[in-house]
C-alpha cells in the first residue's frame, strides 16, 4: 500500500446547522447520500454527525488535488460507518474516476469532534 496524499478539514458544527435550518432537505439532499442522512438523522447529535461527514467530503477531495467542480457532486463521496463504527468512504462517480486516474485505491478517512468542531481527514492510498 502506497500513500498518495493527505486531506484534512475543519468545520464549525453551528455553521452547517445554520445551512440546514436554512435550506432543509435541499440542503441534506444536495449534500448526504440516502444512507448517510438516516444515519445522521437517527441521533442526538445530528448536527456534529452531518458536520463530521462534511469535514470528510471536503478532506476528500484535498486529497484527490481539486474542488467541488469537473462534475464531482458533494454525494459522490459517502462515508458511513463500519460494523464497529470506524468510518469508510466509498467514492462514486467523477470522484471514483478521479481517483482510478490517480492510482488511489482506497481513501482511510477519519472524523473526530471537539466542543463546537468537526474535523474529518483522509489519507489516499493506492497498491
Amino acid at each position: 500500500m502506497a500513500f498518495i496524499a493527505h486531506g484534512v478539514d475543519l468545520v464549525l458544527c453551528s455553521r452547517i446547522g445554520e445551512i440546514w435550518d436554512r435550506h432543509g432537505d435541499a440542503f441534506l439532499n444536495r449534500i448526504y447520500t440516502p444512507a448517510e442522512q438516516r444515519y445522521c438523522l437517527d441521533c442526538k447529535t445530528e448536527v456534529e454527525r452531518l458536520a463530521g461527514r462534511w469535514a470528510v467530503k471536503e478532506a476528500v477531495l484535498k486529497a484527490l488535488g481539486t474542488g467541488w467542480r469537473g462534475g464531482i457532486e458533494f454525494v459522490d463521496i459517502e462515508t458511513l460507518p463500519d460494523d464497529l463504527g470506524k468510518p469508510h468512504t466509498t467514492l462514486h462517480g467523477k470522484s471514483a474516476e478521479l481517483a482510478r486516474q490517480l492510482g488511489i485505491s482506497k481513501m482511510l478517512v477519519s472524523i473526530s469532534h471537539a466542543g463546537e468542531y468537526a474535523l474529518g481527514s483522509a489519507v489516499a492510498v493506492g497498491d
